[in-house]
């Protein structure tokens, strides 16, 4: 008989978000059987977004309500959930953190017999404030094992009380290198569509949230400083808006700051870019956790310039430029030199694919999942 597992997600509100689902579901084969949970609308951070199909897929797709999904800590499940996780269970794989009251509800409405993993980016060690605190020492105490994020991630919970004491393994999210792929037709027609032609300079893009923690007012300083020719591209959206338009302004025809796009869009607009930029900033409350751009960057082929806020070294490895990150000469030094050297693109481009393949695809994150989902059955039995 296959072993059950129930993944869970608000972030499965978008298809291509699944795809880690997918694929345990094709890396189970006849072992395991896989259901996904998602809500049938969510608030995301740059639209509101219902549940998207994913016809084919080959897992079923559960969608619930969701209550106060603009607030991320405290949205809860509708009263569905409690009768899908009654479903006989091997093992219950939570993404959401368990300091927030949805990843609470889980640990409350999960049967016994089934194993609780919780995944968590979290790579600050925190005091939090009531309730969350109580919310996240209630659902570790229910858990049989966690995922972290990333290294950062292990370094802060590693030994806090609740995690110290329970199995964890250290699990990048993935890319989908079906949709994030070298794409120079689908480049060269992105910027077509942007009123500008093949015989500009290089471009140089951002793709994030318009706020200073994400390096948005960095970037343009460092653009500022720049010594040799270049384009910008901006995709996102955020308070920083009024400030990056008048900035853009300024630069008539060097700069596009293209509309709120999909997750599907995104890889269009990277093959537009000839460099990316994630200029990530730290703040008492936050650090980088991850980069996913980073990743669909490097399977899109991108040449990256990075900043050395927190996963980030850790995710690039060898195949980005990482900078200080608030050091804003630094980065305009750093464009300068990639704008101005196409083989020295050419080289981070074939190591950033390279690693996105071998490290972050997500077959290989998958079955990496279930080997740790395997061993907390196995502790069980």
């Amino acid at each position: 008989m296959p072993r059950r597992l129930l993944s869970l997600s608000h972030s499965y509100v978008v298809a291509l978000n699944r795809r880690l689902a997918v694929e345990l579901a094709r890396a189970g084969g006849k072992a395991w059987e896989v259901t996904a949970v998602a809500p049938r609308f969510f608030h995301g951070d740059l639209r509101p977004i219902p549940l998207e199909p994913d016809p084919g897929a080959p897992l079923e797709v559960v969608g619930l309500r969701a209550f106060g999904s603009r607030f991320k800590h405290f949205f809860l499940y509708g009263p569905e959930l409690r009768e899908v996780l009654r479903r006989p269970c091997d093992v219950v794989h939570c993404w959401e953190e368990p300091y927030v009251l949805a990843g609470a509800q889980v640990a409350a409405w999960t049967p016994r017999p089934a194993r609780l993993a919780y995944f968590t980016y979290q790579n600050i060690p925190k005091r939090y404030p009531p309730p969350f605190g109580a919310l996240e020492r209630f659902a570790m105490e229910r858990a049989a094992g966690w995922v972290a994020g990333g290294v950062t991630s292990v370094q802060a919970l590693a030994d806090r009380p609740g995690y110290r004491d329970r199995p964890h393994v250290q699990l990048p999210s993935g890319v989908d290198l079906d949709a994030f792929k070298p794409d120079p037709a689908a480049g060269k027609a992105t910027r077509a569509r942007l009123g500008w032609g093949e015989d500009g300079p290089p471009v140089v893009g951002f793709v994030s949230r318009f706020v200073e923690e994400k390096g948005c007012g960095l970037l343009l300083r460092a653009l500022d400083q720049a010594a040799g020719p270049w384009r910008a591209l901006f995709l996102g959206d955020g308070p920083m808006r009024p400030a990056l338009d008048a900035w853009a302004k300024r630069h008539g025809d060097r700069v596009r700051v293209a509309p709120p796009a999909t997750h599907a869009e995104v890889p269009r607009y990277l093959n537009a870019m000839d460099v990316l930029c994630v200029p990530s900033q730290t703040t008492r409350r936050w650090k980088e956790q991850f980069g996913r751009i980073l990743v669909e960057a490097f399977a899109c082929g991108r040449a990256v310039v990075a900043s050395d806020s927190g996963e980030i070294p850790h995710t690039v490895g060898d195949a980005a430029v990482v900078v200080p990150e608030s050091d804003a000469s630094a980065w305009a030094a750093a464009i300068d030199r990639l704008l101005s050297s196409e083989r020295e693109r050419a080289e981070l481009s074939g190591r950033g694919l390279a690693r996105a393949r071998e490290r972050f695809a997500w077959p290989v994150v998958a079955r990496r999942y279930l080997e740790f989902f395997d061993r907390l059955c196995d502790a069980r039995s």
